[in-house]
């Protein structure tokens, strides 16, 4: 047993849901039958499907506790070319604050509560005890690794971990306060909005999805001064609910995109739009 396995068999018994790292520090790739995510994905991913792919697919969302997987026939090559552990921060309730750099780190000492921090290459990861949305780049070398997401495990760290502060969260909230400039322009207009014929496995009616998909957007509507991407997600969540039931498919991509339109319309950056509504319907799963 390698050291990797070790280390992740060890992690799992404490409920940290792990993953091999190949070379690059990156996931092993998806295997022949889910690959380009030809079988929908796993659960709670960003396209929610029925994948039960017992192989190390569809990054994190192979992280797992269970040693029986990580221990497996199908897990045991990519341990043997394993360059390190990674782990699913958001699947053990935690939230990582990855900052690549020196600036990085003393903006987080004279901005961030203490907690427990990990050195890494090239500056240090501050653990927080809660999860939350994930987003690269929030500012400059820091970036938010929590749910829908992986990090390399460097070890246990010093310090005393804190809850999850309001200001690590508005380092993603904020980006949806920031009006958009002049005309709205949104790569979704045109893209075909959501009828029967997209869900044949739905078992609602038309008229009850389009009801509730009009409520939604009204409140979306509703936040245009601030907090319209909050409600996207909330919209989007409630709406990929109501379908968990279903044999599918239920077009809900197409319902996400008519969400998304509306809230670019209020003044949402499309990207952040986007990343809301798409974290919202993998949210039901």
């Amino acid at each position: 047993m390698n050291t990797h396995l070790r280390t992740a068999l060890d992690l799992a018994v404490r409920s940290v849901p792990v993953l091999p790292l190949r070379a690059g520090k990156v996931p092993f790739g998806n295997c022949p039958v889910c690959r380009d995510n030809v079988c929908g994905g796993r659960p709670n991913m960003k396209c929610a499907g029925p994948c039960q792919c017992p192989g190390i697919c569809h990054a994190w969302a192979a992280a797992t506790t269970s040693p029986a997987v990580i221990v497996s026939p199908l897990w045991a090559t990519a341990w043997r070319q394993a360059v390190c552990v990674g782990y699913h921060p958001g699947g053990a309730g935690l939230t990582v604050v990855d900052l690549d750099n020196t600036q990085a780190v003393n903006w987080a000492r004279q901005t961030l509560p203490a907690t427990r921090t990990v050195p890494t290459t090239r500056g240090e990861h501050w653990i927080y005890l809660g999860a939350m949305r994930s987003a690269n780049s929030v500012r400059p070398e820091v970036d938010i690794k929590s749910s829908m997401s992986y990090t390399r495990w460097l070890g246990p760290g010093t310090g005393t971990m804190a809850r999850l502060p309001g200001v690590v969260r508005a380092l993603v909230e904020r980006e949806e306060t920031t009006p958009a400039r002049g005309e709205v322009v949104s790569s979704f207009p045109g893209r075909a909005e959501w009828d029967r014929s997209v869900a044949t496995g739905c078992r609602h009616t038309e008229g009850y999805v389009r009801t509730g998909l009009e409520r939604g957007l009204a409140l979306v509507r509703a936040h245009s001064k601030s907090g319209a991407g909050s409600q996207a997600f909330g919209v989007a969540q409630f709406l990929a609910r109501q379908h968990t039931a279903c044999p599918g498919p239920c077009g809900l991509d197409l319902l996400g995109a008519q969400i998304v339109t509306t809230a670019v319309s209020v003044g949402v950056p499309e990207t952040y739009a986007s990343r809301a509504v798409t974290n919202g319907l993998a949210g039901a799963a």
